[in-house]
């Protein structure tokens, strides 16, 4: 979701442009439904609508929302799609209302981490933390630990979470919001995430769909327009559309649109990637919502395929506009939006909300986004509002501080550790160096949605952030454990340091982004300034440290890749720890491993390279000072890993990577088939089955009239009209290229939530043994690898992960047998001649790796043949 602050959005219809057939060329597996020899990358349309509850699990919810809708008037169903406008109520976004039918105003709130601009609510990790544990348990616990917590304020819809951006620029902003650079990480911790929050009956919100790599330029606005990611149709299925196609396997309630254009059509009415992909290619049952400001058409969006608008504004915030409200009442009046389109958006909102049950005593909201005061005004947004108590301060907490240092321990990634520097003992001396290992000298939660970098790194800034309801230092927690401990809470290392021979100095650094209403230090969201380097000097404050001490340890908290090389290789740096973005918990998580009471866990989300012209150029940050951007992803598959394996290059640290305390031995292994692969298309898709239905008549003007004695609230949105009499119906109206009310058949690759659901039959199941052959408990990943034959006819990355699993602690001498089951999908590649998921016949040639990384290889298993040890 974006920011509250931005005034400025615009009217804006799904444009063209020409791309540069030097850029083209390098794009893979174009195909005509996205590229066009004359004209570049284009959005083709896909039109109608598919009507949503045709899937049996969802036919309780639209039975139930079917009754309702049949009897709701035209106000009441245009109520529900609309925001009622930029603080217009006490939730970042809130729709109107039917209240005849017990359905309030629905509270949507940010976000991804914690609920936002609230108290008595917890922080937990980032999602980059997440993904850094590789642990699926933890990642539903935090799942159930967000739901329930926006369900004690009464939040309806938690926006979260992320798995877009994937990843694909390092400088980019908001990466540290998702789980990192891999699809399967990120379908994997998303699908864990919305079963959790889903459990609690609050419904998950999947963002942002789809493209949304960079912050700058990002949005379509009175003044600008919103870059455009050309993405070919392959790089789409295989690599940005995979988490999502996982997220909505899993049930997920909502899907946010993102803010840029993908292939030259703005995201929020691009009807293929709506009506096409989403709906019917994927099945999604749910509701579609714009990111805040992102709704820019009102008849276009609506075809389109979205379902509500957020916060519900027109181009410029708190004027009382809409491209909705009553501008939807009147486009419904008219004729141009039929029925059956306003119809099954409503249905599919109210079937969210009873599918996840919150028809039964489901909380009002008990908070307020606005203000932290008691009372307050209802309607902020407005010029004159009533006035009331807005905040009950009721604490959802729980115990959720377990939960969030739990992930933030087992997240810490060990880069380093020579010497066994690590783990320190409790009376070790040492020196702690670095402003991130104290607090925000200006208080906590001072720097308005983090948008500062000061004191330790909980969290990146903007709107996926929480306020800390307390904070754990590393200086607090260090300072608990050690009474030998010496504190320079400053990112300048002291000249007058006094340095023992025994003395073990330790130096925390960070590297912060967030989003781009906000710049900090001169990075507009993007690291634009502070590139991938550590930010405030850290990296003269390690070399300082290391020149002065013979022992140094640096505990990184950062946002995303970040280089080292200038001072790695130094003799007297013997350990590195990676602590990511841990929330409320961040000093007892790292002292955890710091002082030896758990063995280090994680592993890197992604890889860190030696430098950053490593990578593909077309991942660098795009500026243009005049004109559309058009940011051509002509790296296709190749990302971060894929592509340093491809083009041969050592990184500093590959993807995965991550060490212990102790070692671990993987043996055994051993593959068994499930679900044969005797073709390599899956079986034909079931039919649809029935839609509610509903009259298609142009229901009475009156509906929308203005209730007698109604008490106005001014620049509140509302769906009714001064003179709704006075529309007429029989005008034309420019309709989109392409649209059509004539149903399309399903698309071959659907059948169910997600696709077909063949896609998700297990084809091989994998077994490993891990045993702890070290002299520490500790705890085990094990990464599955896909490496896929060239009989598929296509360029395939040499390594792909699709499964992980993490063992218990394994006592020293201990083994577990860790168990990975692999789908036909994981096995697949997306034709985009046949528009369906490509397979090996049997899986032949296919080669499953299991090791702990990408490079660190341990076993090989060739289906048709053996398993064995990886030499």
């Amino acid at each position: 979701m974006a920011f509250r602050s931005t005034f400025l959005n615009i009217l804006v219809l799904t444009q063209l442009a020409i791309l540069p057939t030097s850029a083209a060329d390098q794009s893979p597996d174009l195909n005509p439904r996205f590229w066009n020899e004359d004209e570049g990358f284009s959005s083709p349309p896909y039109y109608p609508t598919p009507n949503g509850g045709w899937l049996p699990n969802w036919s309780e919810a639209y039975e139930k929302a079917h009754s309702v809708v049949s009897n709701m008037t035209l106000a009441e169903k245009v109520n529900l799609t609309t925001g009622t406008g930029f603080f217009m109520g006490p939730c970042v976004g809130q729709t109107g209302s039917a209240l005849r039918f017990g359905i309030p105003n629905i509270c949507l709130m940010d976000g991804p981490l914690g609920i936002r601009n609230t108290e008595g609510n917890t922080a937990f990790p980032a999602g980059i933390t997440v993904g850094a544990t590789f642990d699926k348990d933890l990642m539903y616990e935090r799942g159930v630990g967000l739901g329930g917590e926006a369900r004690g304020k009464g939040v309806n819809v938690l926006l979260g979470p992320v798995v877009g951006p994937l990843g694909r620029k390092p400088r980019g902003g908001r990466i540290w919001e998702a789980f990192g650079v891999d699809p399967s990480l990120q379908a994997i911790a998303a699908e864990r995430t919305i079963k959790g929050m889903q459990s609690t009956g609050t419904i998950a919100n999947i963002k942002h769909f789809i493209g949304n790599e960079q912050e700058m330029h990002r949005m379509t606005t009175v003044v600008t327009k919103g870059y455009s990611s050309n993405i070919d149709d392959r790089t789409l299925h295989e690599l940005y559309l995979w988490p999502f196609a996982e997220a909505v396997r899993a049930g997920v309630g909502s899907v946010m649109t993102a803010y840029n254009d993908v292939n030259n059509s703005v995201c929020s009415q691009n009807s293929m990637l709506i009506n096409g992909i989403l709906k019917d290619e994927l099945g999604f049952q749910g509701f579609v919502v714009t990111d805040w400001l992102g709704h820019v058409g009102g008849v276009s969006s609506a075809l389109a395929g979205l379902d509500m608008s957020m916060p519900g504004d027109g181009a410029v915030p708190l004027f009382g506009n809409s491209y909705w409200a009553y501008e939807l009442s009147r486009s419904v009046l008219n004729g141009t939006v039929p029925m059956e389109r306003l119809n099954d958006m409503v249905t599919r909102i109210v079937a969210t909300w009873y599918k996840f049950g919150q028809d039964k005593d489901y909380p009002l909201p008990n908070f307020s986004s606005n203000t932290l005061d008691e009372k307050g005004p209802l309607y902020p947004g407005a010029l004159f509002s009533p006035y009331g108590v807005v905040n009950k301060f009721v604490n959802v907490q729980d115990n959720h501080n377990a939960t969030v240092r739990a992930i933030a321990r087992d997240a810490i990634t060990l880069l380093k550790n020579e010497d066994n520097t690590l783990p320190l003992k409790p009376d070790d001396p040492l020196k702690v160096f670095g402003e991130d290992a104290g607090p925000n000298p200006d208080g906590l939660n001072s720097c308005k949605d983090m948008g500062c970098d000061k004191g330790v790194l909980t969290m990146g800034w903007g709107s996926g952030t929480a306020r800390l309801p307390y904070l754990i230092t590393p200086q607090d927690a260090i300072g608990n454990i050690s009474s030998n401990a010496e504190f320079h809470i400053s990112d300048d290392f002291p000249s007058d340091v006094e340095v023992n021979d025994n003395d073990t100095a330790v130096v925390f650094i960070n590297a912060d982004s967030g989003e781009n209403y906000i710049t900090v230090e001169g990075n507009p969201g993007d690291r634009k300034e502070a590139g991938l380097k550590a930010w405030h000097e850290g990296d003269d404050l390690v070399k300082a440290a290391a020149e002065k001490f013979s022992k140094v340890v640096v505990v990184i908290h950062t946002v995303g890749p970040i280089l080292l090389d200038e001072w790695i290789d130094q003799k007297s740096v013997k350990a590195v720890l990676v602590a990511h973005l841990p929330g409320q918990e961040a000093g007892n998580a790292v002292t955890d491993i710091l002082f030896g009471d758990y063995s280090p866990s994680g592993h890197l989300p992604y890889a860190i390279p030696h430098k950053e012209s490593d990578y593909p150029e077309s991942v660098n940050l795009k500026e243009q000072p005049l004109g559309k951007v058009q940011d051509t992803f002509t790296e296709g598959l190749y990302i971060d890993y894929r592509h340093f394996i491809k083009e041969n290059i050592t990184t500093r640290y590959q993807f995965g990577h991550g060490l212990s305390y102790t070692t671990f031995k993987i043996s055994e292994p051993s593959l068994s088939e499930e679900t044969p692969l005797n073709d390599a298309y899956p079986p034909p898709r079931k039919p649809k089955g029935p839609t509610p239905t509903y009259a298609s008549t142009i229901p009475p003007a009156s509906e929308v009239a203005w209730p007698e004695h109604f008490n106005r609230i001014w620049r509140y949105l509302y769906p009714y009209l001064d003179n709704p009499e006075a529309v007429t119906t029989g005008g034309s109206y420019p309709y989109p290229t392409g649209y059509t009310t004539d149903p399309k058949p399903g698309p071959r690759a659907g059948g169910a939530e997600g696709g077909n659901p063949a896609l998700w039959d297990v084809a091989f199941s994998v077994k490993v043994k891990v045993t702890n052959t070290g002299n520490r408990p500790g705890r085990a990943v094990a990464q599955l690898y896909v490496e896929l034959p060239s009989s598929l006819g296509v360029d395939t990355p040499a390594r792909q992960l699709r499964q992980f699993e993490k063992t218990k602690i394994l006592d020293p001498g201990e083994s577990e047998t860790l168990t990975m089951k692999i789908t036909r999908k994981d096995l697949s590649v997306w034709d985009v001649v046949v528009q369906d998921w490509k397979a090996p016949v049997k899986g032949e040639g296919v080669k499953i790796w299991i090791g702990e990384s990408v490079v660190d290889l341990r076993a090989v298993c060739e289906i048709g043949g053996k398993c064995s040890l990886a030499e």
